[in-house]
């Protein structure tokens, strides 16, 4: 293979068909911004928008904007918008709550649909909130149903039928897993879990909005996402439920709230369930947090997915010949798939001084994040992310292992986010 020159990634900027998209955030030149998975930066036209809601909306129009502006609606008309983006029809994603109240509920229910079945099949390395929900709906639950753990690769074959027996209600997955970034496919483990008669639940927290993801063709059940990563909403931005059509009228969550109510405004005494995904909507939403991620979403909407994903997988390859040519004598190991088919938008480097080399690159303005116990995650996010900020990440990192930077006590110090 050719080695890569900074020359041959301009190159392929200035030829990037989404390279215009890039200017409509709010990104410092002198920061090379990895760490979308995390956190998505700030669209320029959200602060603007904020001040609208806030001046005028919230500020002139006061109570009225819930029906003038129509605040009461944006759980929907955000879930519609979303839909786009995940396969789903308009009517089956409502924008509520955080992931992990929105995988709470999708639990109950599907478990309710499944009450002569008590196993729950999840992934040992999933991401510790789904697992952490899914133990405290058991203890809810009397204890009476068993968590067990697999590989969930193995769920994507035929031959997973030892793993799917008849005492499974439901497989739980992350559609690209937070820490090795392997991407499953959605339909082969969804078509596998239904012939076992399972439900599924997809958390798309690493997905949705940096990959295509289609829950209607693959037949999801359920499935729950995030919208402050790569839909850029904003920190603690609401999240989003999906819950497959044929589900919706059986399928009650349990957190009964008023807005989850059939007529919220008439003030009943006894709950009565809203029909459709309204079902799935508790308190009052987060007026100002939902608009800021409505402009995250408008602007996700405005690219095909196949142009994101296909920038994705040209940005991992660059990142991993050039981290394969300049890193191979610093000990690291790539802990992601190099077959992009099967990979998030994300790059996993593992070294046993993972810590304190990231903070060293973070001190360089080079922002990637850390997870326990050696991995450096590196996001790409095409909306973004340039090829130029690839080299310059591979760059810095070199000039850090070579000058043993990150061996300053400075960078061993642990923060309280990592």
């Amino acid at each position: 293979m050719v080695p890569l020159t900074a020359d041959d990634l301009e190159k392929l900027d200035q030829s990037d068909r989404l390279r215009s998209v890039r200017d409509q955030f709010e990104l410092s030149p002198d920061v090379v911004y990895l760490d979308g998975n995390s956190l998505g930066p700030l669209p320029k036209a959200t602060p603007a928008r904020l001040e609208k809601a806030i001046r005028q909306e919230w500020g002139k129009d006061l109570i009225n904007s819930w029906n003038k502006h129509n605040w009461v609606s944006l759980p929907l008309t955000i879930g519609a918008k979303l839909a786009k983006l995940v396969g789903a029809g308009p009517d089956e994603v409502a924008c509520c709550d955080s992931v992990s109240v929105n995988l709470y509920k999708v639990l109950s229910a599907a478990l309710e649909l499944r009450p002569d079945r008590m196993t729950i099949l999840t992934e040992e390395s999933n991401f510790p909130t789904d697992t952490y929900i899914i133990q405290g709906l058991m203890r809810q639950l009397g204890n009476h149903h068993t968590l067990r753990f697999c590989d969930p690769t193995s769920l994507e074959h035929p031959g997973s039928s030892h793993q799917l027996d008849d005492s499974v209600a439901v497989v739980l997955l992350s559609h690209v897993n937070y820490v090795s970034g392997r991407l499953l496919d959605m339909a082969a483990v969804t078509s596998n879990a239904y012939r076992a008669g399972a439900l599924t639940i997809w958390d798309t927290a690493h997905s949705a909005g940096a990959l295509p993801v289609d829950l209607g063709a693959s037949g999801a059940d359920f499935a729950v996402g995030c919208g402050y990563k790569y839909l850029n909403g904003g920190p603690g931005a609401p999240g989003w439920v999906y819950v497959a059509r044929q589900h919706q009228a059986g399928a009650q969550q349990p957190l009964s709230g008023w807005f989850g109510h059939a007529a919220p405004f008439d003030f009943e005494r006894n709950f009565r369930p809203a029909e459709g995904i309204r079902n799935q909507l508790c308190g009052t939403p987060p007026i100002l947090s939902m608009i800021a991620l409505e402009v995250g979403v408008d602007l996700a909407c405005q690219v095909p997915m196949k142009h994101v994903r296909d920038k994705s997988n040209a940005l991992i390859r660059v990142f991993l010949q050039l981290t394969d040519e300049r890193l191979a004598s610093h000990g690291f190991s790539v802990a992601s798939p190099r077959d992009p088919s099967i990979c998030g938008s994300q790059v996993c480097l593992r070294h046993s001084n993972g810590y304190p080399i990231m903070q060293a690159l973070v001190a360089h303005k080079v922002i990637g994040d850390f997870r326990s116990p050696d991995i450096l995650r590196f996001g790409f996010c095409p909306l973004y992310t340039c090829f130029v900020d690839v080299w310059r990440a591979v760059e810095v990192l070199c000039d850090v292992m070579v000058n043993k930077e990150w061996d300053q006590p400075e960078f061993h110090k642990k923060k309280a986010v990592t």
